[in-house]
């Protein structure tokens, strides 16, 4: 098998693992866009969520910390041989208000055309492929760990594997990460653990959700204990940078963790000695848009003012938080009594209007979610598509959707709408929807990079969801007995 190694940048260290500066996260490189811009709504071009903060300040060329966008870059390199080129952000921000906004770098997916999608996503699938067959051996300082931390059980097993990381008999003197949680944990017992040996003590350290979010950067590998839950949450922890995760197996189903846990220590060793194997799941971004023109004393409609004339001069929304995602969004009645109703926009066309209980937006992972139990179909995770199904229709001619990944979806609760609606992403984060609002999903520059095992296949994905849902099982049916052997048997009787 091929084996390629991470090109690592040569900095220093930043807080005991980080192998590029914090200002060079801010600045990341992400994929390659285009000069050329398409029509898109002007306030989903608002940058930040403060809709009188537009035009961002100039990014400069750097390197990324996420190891995903390094072998994006050097790919792109490869291929055409030619300097990374920078976002045109002054363009797509021209009609936007001229203050500058130092904290908030990044560009969202949203912000993208319907070229600059294609070529992201182009450039994620060629990765992708070429990751499924290769080993990609990493530099590998400091481990996130995570695990259930209300099931004790687990706990215990979360201190066995801090210990064996922590043990000097390994190549590398690692910074084992758990979360904060844990230090006063009687089942954990850090303070037993550190007795053992002191070198433990400053490398074993903790995390919270806010270090997550502000210093991704600092993690090179996360391993996580329980199941595809633990993984979601992980998934939800970084919403950006995510450092290549390994799970094990520990939870009720299993379709995204691949390895058992009684082999932990063979399949670490073998990981960091031998390289992984690196599935890059499709995540998609959402953001909440909320109407700036509700109170106005005057008829509104929603259609017109994301695709129609009104749509060309009036910034009549303003973005109130970004999520990632790794499973689906769903927009649906919440705790109304009566079924919701919300409009459907594919990129500048408005698709249908929907009378359901809710609707659900499901990645290719998330396919066997609420997008199964809501009769959406089945999909492989290396395709790159967008599933689109409704949740209780009130209607016999709504069927499942399947579209590619490459378009801007809006999800919007129409002026005249009886009731709100309720948004959550990947289960978590409700938010509540009021007459004109939105929600936009693209696919996100951010897959989730899933470590495999390296003899798995595509039909590890057949063996899952028919080892966990039971697909398609049926008693065979009984074969005809020929004419002939009857008849033969018949006369032996007689």
């Amino acid at each position: 098998m091929e084996q390629i190694k991470e090109s690592q940048v040569e900095d220093e260290a930043v807080d005991g693992g980080s192998s590029t500066s914090e200002s060079e996260y801010q600045h990341a490189l992400e994929v390659v866009f285009d000069e050329e811009n398409a029509k898109r709504r002007k306030s989903s071009l608002v940058t930040t969520e403060n809709p009188n903060l537009g035009k961002s300040a100039a990014k400069k060329p750097g390197t990324t910390s996420c190891f995903v966008h390094q072998l994006l870059e050097n790919q792109r390199k490869s291929r055409k041989g030619q300097p990374p080129l920078q976002h045109d952000e002054s363009r797509l921000d021209r009609n936007l208000d001229k203050a500058s906004d130092p904290q908030n770098q990044a560009v969202h997916s949203r912000l993208l055309t319907k070229r600059q999608l294609s070529e992201m996503a182009i450039g994620v699938r060629e990765l992708s492929k070429k990751l499924g067959s290769i080993r990609l051996k990493l530099k590998v300082k400091t481990i996130f760990l995570l695990t259930k931390a209300h099931d004790s059980d687990l706990i215990v097993l979360t201190r066995n594997v801090t210990e064996w990381l922590l043990s000097k008999e390994r190549d590398s003197p690692y910074i084992i990460y758990v979360e904060n949680t844990l230090q006063q944990n009687r089942a954990f017992d850090a303070q037993g653990l550190v007795s053992k040996d002191p070198s433990y003590e400053g490398r074993l350290k903790y995390w919270d959700n806010e270090l997550c979010k502000k210093h991704p950067h600092l993690f090179d590998f996360a391993i996580t204990l329980g199941g595809d839950g633990t993984l979601l949450y992980a998934s939800w922890l970084f919403q950006r940078i995510v450092p290549p995760v390994l799970s094990f197996a520990l939870g009720s189903l299993g379709f995204l963790t691949k390895f058992d846990y009684a082999d932990y220590e063979d399949t670490l060793s073998m990981a960091f000695k031998d390289g992984i194997t690196v599935s890059l799941r499709l995540r998609f971004e959402a953001t909440i848009m909320r109407t700036q023109t509700a109170l106005e004393n005057k008829k509104h409609d929603l259609i017109e003012e994301l695709i129609g004339d009104e749509a060309e001069n009036n910034l009549t929304h303003r973005p109130d938080g970004s999520y990632t995602i790794l499973n689906d969004i769903v927009v649906d009645r919440g705790p109304n009594p009566t079924m919701s109703s919300t409009e459907l926009f594919m990129d500048e066309k408005f698709m249908t209007s929907v009378q359901a209980d809710g609707i659900c937006v499901a990645t290719p992972t998330g396919s066997t979610a609420y997008n199964l139990a809501a009769g959406g179909s089945l999909c492989h995770p290396e395709n790159p598509v967008i599933l689109v199904t409704a949740i209780c229709a009130h209607t016999l001619s709504f069927r499942p959707v399947i579209l590619p990944d490459t378009v801007v979806l809006r999800v919007g609760v129409p002026y005249d709408a009886r009731t709100s609606s309720w948004a959550s992403f990947d289960g978590r984060e409700r938010v509540e929807l009021h007459p004109g609002d939105y929600v936009t999903i693209s696919a996100s520059r951010y897959p989730f990079a899933n470590v495999m095992p390296q003899a798995s296949s595509g039909e590890d994905w057949i063996g899952s969801i028919s080892r966990t849902l039971n697909w398609n099982s049926r008693q065979r049916q009984k074969s005809f007995k020929e004419w002939e052997e009857q008849q033969h048997l018949d006369g032996k009787n007689v």
